[in-house]
């Protein structure tokens, strides 16, 4: 639905670090929620879920660089997230990327994320993926709060639900396997909030285009 819709909205503020800092930890989905695909079979079986679902949070995550000149060999980890379910492709099982692909290219499945101009170059420069049908949810983010600067993921949790999502794994190893439990939430939870404030920010702009019906 377009943003664009709300031209009377009030402009919300844009919480300061400092503010975040002092809010509620996010929890987020819990582990047994989260289910990791290492082999054929539960490769055919994440595909099947996820294909009945026309909208997905998405995300990927690879080890840092630390050294000046270092160019990352990731994504090492591919998230896809529905409201009950985050499912995490280790890319180092190649049956994993051959399945995600069909998801990640088929354009009748909307793939919602933030900062999906980096997933979208570094996944078709390692496997050749191309990413399609997607929605950069900073951007609209920004539309619809009216906020000027740019929002990302934990900006975009404090602002809809009032809590602060952690960013303490985002610098771990993510070529390793298996994956430690913190590691399995960061990853989940990034790709799972993406899409709970897409449908969020969806369910605020039609009710607000009932209100202003009325």
């Amino acid at each position: 639905m377009n943003t664009d819709s709300l031209e009377n909205k009030d402009p919300m503020e844009r919480p300061t670090k400092e503010q975040i800092r002092d809010l509620p930890i996010y929890n987020g989905i819990s582990l047994d929620n989260i289910i990791v695909v290492t082999n054929k079979a539960d490769s055919i079986s994440a595909i099947a879920e996820l294909r009945t679902h026309s909208c997905l949070g998405f995300d990927t995550e690879s080890k840092p660089c630390f050294i000046k000149g270092e160019v990352s060999d990731g994504p090492h980890l591919i998230q896809l997230a529905t409201k009950s379910k985050v499912f995490l492709f280790p890319t180092k099982f190649y049956e994993n990327v051959t399945a995600i692909a069909e998801i990640l290219s088929d354009p009748t499945i909307r793939k919602v994320g933030f900062g999906l101009k980096e997933d979208k170059k570094i996944l078709f420069r390692k496997f050749g993926i191309k990413l399609v049908n997607t929605e950069e949810l900073s951007s609209k983010v920004m539309r619809f709060t009216q906020i000027k600067q740019r929002v990302g993921a934990r900006v975009a949790v404090a602002i809809f639900f009032n809590q602060r999502l952690s960013k303490s794994a985002q610098q771990s190893n993510w070529s390793i396997f298996p994956l430690h439990d913190h590691q399995k939430k960061y990853a989940a939870n990034d790709a799972h909030t993406a899409l709970l404030i897409e449908l969020e920010i969806e369910l605020e702009i039609e009710l607000e285009i009932e209100r202003q019906s009325h």
